[in-house]
């Protein structure tokens, strides 16, 4: 009778060529290779990791240090451990690869102007892209949130909801995930920052033209228009905050040799 063919062994593909570890630190460097492995691509999000035994083969290490380097990379999110299966690489989000930014910058929240200075650079060129992007779906979303915005002033309050809501709809009218994350990150963190500069008086219906303006360049498929909009907008929403930020520089001039 022919003996069965062990559970599993075929289904696992080959895996990619280990180096001999060689470090006092063992289980960094088998920890480096695997994040290598993982950044060229050759090990992919879902794919199982050889079993221990092979691993303290493969790397001619104690499995100690195979047990250790499992658990960093654990730690760091870039494995999961299923007990009973294995050691799988975990798929990477946007929002895991944004979080890190947000923290950042929540750790510095205390620089307003920097963080007006980051939407001035970026919102424009976002609102462009949406210009080039949005479904008719997402326009009417646009528009939807502006006449909201619209009532809510009238009726003499801020809208300040709605504002979050217009920056974060252009950026998810983009259609890029980690756009849309950064965005978001900006809006929350500017948040007190907004609502006070909405409180100034006229703010709020300048606010509402000013959407106006961008809605109507994305409604027409204009990216330089909306760019130009938003940048106009974001320029005197820092201004009114900071009282100094948002300028456009001039570009210093070159002296000529002579």
């Amino acid at each position: 009778m022919a003996s069965r063919p062990r559970t599993g062994s075929a289904a696992r593909p080959e895996w990619p060529s280990l180096e001999p570890v060689r470090s006092t630190r063992i289980y960094e460097e088998i920890v480096r290779q695997i994040k290598a492995l993982v950044a060229d691509g050759k090990v992919k999000s879902g794919d199982r990791l050889p079993p221990e035994r092979e691993l303290t083969e493969r790397f001619r290490v104690s499995r100690t240090s195979v047990r250790e380097a499992m658990r960093a990379l654990e730690s760091t999110g870039l494995v999961e451990i299923r007990p009973g299966e294995g050691a799988f690489v975990r798929s990477v989000s946007v929002e895991s690869l944004i979080e890190p930014l947000a923290l950042v910058i929540l750790a510095q929240r205390e620089a307003i102007a920097e963080l007006y200075e980051a939407r001035r650079l970026l919102e424009p060129s976002i609102a462009a892209l949406a210009a080039r992007r949005a479904s008719p779906e997402e326009v009417a979303e646009l528009a939807r949130i502006v006449d909201e915005q619209a009532r809510e002033v009238s009726a003499g309050r801020t809208g300040f909801a709605q504002d979050a809501a217009f920056h974060t709809a252009i950026a998810h009218s983009s259609h890029n995930r980690a756009i849309t994350r950064i965005v978001s990150t900006l809006m929350d963190l500017l948040a007190q920052s907004r609502e006070e500069s909405l409180q100034a008086p006229g703010r709020p219906q300048r606010s509402h033209q000013d959407h106006r303006r961008v809605l109507a360049a994305i409604e027409a498929g204009d990216p330089r228009r909306a760019q130009q909009a938003m940048e106009d907008h974001v320029i005197a929403v820092a201004r009114l905050v900071t009282g100094r930020q948002g300028e456009r520089v001039p570009r210093k001039r070159r002296r000529r040799p002579g």
